[in-house]
């Protein structure tokens, strides 16, 4: 925050806080703002400036206009403090002058400093009346310079000959001021902030700003960086008191661009309430102590981490580090990629329910006509051993494209839902074990197996019957290497998210290959699993099934992609020649 002008009587003046102005430095105005900004304030000059960034920037203003910024000067001389109060938006400090008089000087919102002034500094350095005529003239130019997206602030102070005693109620000390004039501060948006907004828009998440600013101040800066349009629905303090708790829903509902001014951090707390009572997810910023009530009760509370008080770190779910916008929309992607790798996971998981169960439900089926399909000892070695690496490697997966455009999920919405399931058990998972059974069949029918004919141990076909559960058992992690890669893209083609962008899947494949291997031509494990290896050709039937089952899949989100482009054309070409559409 940085200080770019000054009002007096005698007029607007540009500020360069790099080095002290001297010709506002000599005028009464100048010298009177600058003894005002050192005294009430509690921030600190330096290598490294510490303090509130507004009481910083006041303390600049105050350097470049001339005034001793020693602190310990300014300490020295401090007889009392009234403390900023964002109720009455005032800071004030009585004084001890040289002379031993009394004097109390004050900072805060213009408006709220003059409703407490009868005089004003004019050019000559005399208090005189402040009339209605220059309270309409101090009015306008607030306004202007609101209206630029700077944040004003007046200064003012009694005269000492009117204090008697030190007062100890703010009622007492914050009246019949002298303004000396206004200090006009520019926040300039951080870069990356604007596309940082712009991306939040897009991605379904709307932004109200509360504000403690000035009305035109907030609007100004809200439309520069994209928050707002040019004709915001701005609301003051005093109209937001005015509003029950139902009209503030039906307000937030109805209004799509509205900004709370001079709001209070109470005022924060309710509209979040309301917001959340209205069904929305709510996230909340905020830095100060008054704003912890807030950051509780929200969603997300969002605390900053270098301005922000301990307070409202404690009571906030984030904390960002370097206080940046840009680092939530950074945290809203990497949620947004978190969430979709978790529905990955268990998409994966859940489409080996149906291969699983197939070769039990055949055997059952056929009365013990068709032996087991698969063992038991086989399951356990698919289920432990070639299914762990690739379920895992999915949390690595990369966000897909379009992951920020779309709309943010029902409250109500859970991590599982029927599509993912539909998905899972009646497609993916009926593939894979279509292509484990006929993989199965074919061994045995080759043989010249029939129904009914034995295949235990001893039997003349009990060689080719492990042939065969080895082969469902490798058809099973064929099918899982398919459906691993269908499962990598939701909503896209797997083109679109790269098929080599996750090379923790790719080592957890090969890891499966090796693994699967071992299991079947390690002496050791077909003792212990049932196994037998299985010739060339064999193996080259199993080549396909993992491109027959990504392919099928991609095949049937391509069929849904173009589905939903149709529907929205059609919806956008109804609307387009509609009655009213040129109202839009």
């Amino acid at each position: 925050m940085t200080p770019v002008a000054i009002w007096t009587a005698a007029g607007r003046a540009d500020l360069d806080p790099d080095r002290t102005s001297e010709p506002l430095a000599d005028t009464p105005g100048g010298q009177a703002l600058g003894r005002i900004a050192v005294s009430c304030n509690n921030a600190r000059l330096g290598a490294e400036p510490t303090g509130d960034p507004t009481e910083v920037a006041i303390l600049t203003a105050a350097a470049a206009l001339g005034a001793d910024i020693d602190v310990a000067h300014r300490e020295a001389l401090r007889h009392w403090q009234f403390h900023f109060d964002p109720e009455l938006k005032l800071m004030s400090t009585v004084d001890v002058e040289p002379g031993g008089a009394l004097a109390v000087r004050t900072k805060g919102a213009p408006e709220a400093v003059l409703r407490r002034c009868t005089h004003i500094l004019d050019p000559d350095g005399q208090r005189v009346p402040l009339t209605a005529g220059r309270r309409a003239e101090i009015d306008k130019t607030v306004d202007s310079l609101a209206a630029e997206g700077l944040r004003v602030l007046a200064l003012a102070e009694r005269d000492p000959a009117g204090i008697s005693v030190p007062p100890r109620r703010r009622a007492d000390a914050e009246r019949d001021l002298c303004l000396a004039g206004l200090i006009a501060m520019v926040d300039p948006p951080r870069p990356g902030v604007a596309d940082s907004v712009a991306q939040c828009r897009a991605a379904g998440i709307r932004i109200i700003v509360i504000t403690g600013d000035h009305p035109l101040t907030a609007a100004a800066v809200a439309e520069r960086i994209g928050i707002t349009g040019p004709h915001p629905r701005v609301v003051t303090g005093a109209e937001y008191a005015d509003l029950a708790e139902r009209q503030l829903a039906t307000l937030i509902r109805d209004e799509p661009e509205v900004i709370f001014a001079r709001a209070t951090p109470e005022a924060k707390l309710h509209i979040a309430e309301a917001l959340r009572a209205d069904g929305h997810v709510v996230a909340v910023t905020g830095d100060g102590v008054n704003d912890a009530p807030a950051l509780h009760s929200a969603d997300i509370g969002v605390a900053m981490g270098k301005s922000g008080t301990d307070v409202a770190r404690e009571a906030a779910t984030m904390v960002l580090t370097d206080d940046d916008f840009s680092s939530i929309v950074v945290a809203v992607r990497s949620g947004r990629r978190i969430y979709d790798n978790v529905r990955k996971f268990i998409l994966y998981i859940f489409a080996h329910a149906t291969p699983e169960i197939a070769g039990f439900l055949v055997f059952a089926l056929s009365g013990g006509l068709i032996p087991l399909p698969l063992t038991i000892m086989q399951l356990l070695a698919f289920d432990v051993g070639t299914e762990t690496l690739p379920s895992l490697s999915l949390s690595r997966e990369p966000a897909e494209p379009g992951i920020m455009t779309r709309p943010p999920r029902p409250r109500g919405e859970g991590v599982i839902r029927r599509p993912m399931l539909l998905r899972a058990w009646l497609f993916l998972g009926i593939m894979v074990a279509a292509l484990e059974l006929a993989g199965f069949f074919w061994v045995l029918h080759r043989a010249g197996w029939h129904p009914g004919a034995p295949v235990g141990p001893g039997a003349p076909l009990h060689h080719v019957y492990q042939q065969a559960t080895t082969m469902t058992f490798l058809g099973m992690i064929a099918g899982q290497i398919g459906t691993a890669f269908a499962v990598r893209a939701q909503h896209t083609s797997l083109r679109a998210v790269g098929v080599l962008t996750n090379r923790y899947l790719l080592g957890a494949i090969l890891a499966e290959v090796v693994l699967a291997a071992v299991f079947v031509y390690t002496p050791p494990f077909q003792a212990l699993l049932g196994t037998a290896a299985l010739p060339p050709a064999y193996l080259a039937l199993l080549l396909p099934y993992p491109l027959v089952v990504w392919g099928a899949d991609e095949a049937w989100r391509f069929v849904l992609r173009r589905h939903d482009r149709m529907r929205i054309a059609a919806t956008s070409g109804a609307g387009a020649a509609g009655p009213g559409s040129g109202g839009s």
